[in-house]
């Protein structure tokens, strides 16, 4: 059996119990059901959405994440643009806001399942899958 890095499933968005299947059934370019996830994983069927609205709780790592790009986007243009107008940050955080949304989404609620889920990496899952069946 492989042992699966955990910094690359948490990266390739994958289950935290087999490490391989994927928590989202759409592609992270994709805009149409870019907040869904499977409740079952594809491959081990672990259970990704233990109660209703489980992922709310991932609104907090989002903004978090919101937070942390508003701070860099003003140092960043603060620095580099020697204290730029007031409308060339909001417009700055606006558009980089926009274009992150996919990648904040995504990984707040992958983190979030990760670190709230109570699901743990087992590499014996395949064995125990086919024992039930």
């Amino acid at each position: 059996m492989s042992h699966k890095s955990l910094g690359g499933a948490i990266i390739k968005g994958n289950c935290p119990r087999c490490r391989e299947g994927n928590i989202f059934p759409v592609s992270m370019l994709s805009y149409r059901k870019l907040s869904d996830v499977h409740n079952r994983c594809p491959k081990c069927q672990a259970v990704l959405t233990p109660e209703p609205d489980f992922f709310y709780g991932a609104m907090y790592i989002s903004y978090a994440f919101s937070v942390a790009l508003v701070v860099n986007v003003l140092i960043i243009l603060n620095y580099f643009f020697d204290d730029p107008d007031v409308w060339v940050y909001v417009s700055t955080v606006m558009v980089a806001n926009l274009i992150l949304i996919p990648v904040m989404l995504r990984y707040s609620k992958v983190l979030y399942l990760y670190a709230v889920g109570k699901l743990s990496y087992d590499p014996s899952w395949k064995a125990k899958l086919t024992e039930f069946n």
